[in-house]
């Protein structure tokens, strides 16, 4: 079953359940994220996406992933 970009949302919601998320793709394995919660206030960008990969929960681990691609931008509120 194809993963659909509201599954991403879901999944990154339960980790930042007050972020603004927006996930966008249709094809199933090809997605955009930028999620933009307060708990990255102070955080490099790398510990960020670190952050959120974490939430995706092993759907992007090596070639049997459900999520072959996901642009990802992170940062707090301005």
């Amino acid at each position: 079953m194809a993963v659909t970009a509201q599954d991403i949302e879901d999944l990154i919601r339960e980790s930042f359940p007050e972020a603004q998320i927006t996930v966008v793709g249709d094809d199933g394995v090809h997605f955009n994220a930028e999620v933009v919660d307060e708990s990255f206030r102070g955080q490099n960008r790398v510990k960020q996406q670190r952050a959120v990969m974490a939430a995706l929960k092993g759907k992007m681990d090596g070639s049997h992933g459900e999520i072959h691609a996901l642009g990802l931008t992170t940062r707090a509120p301005e």
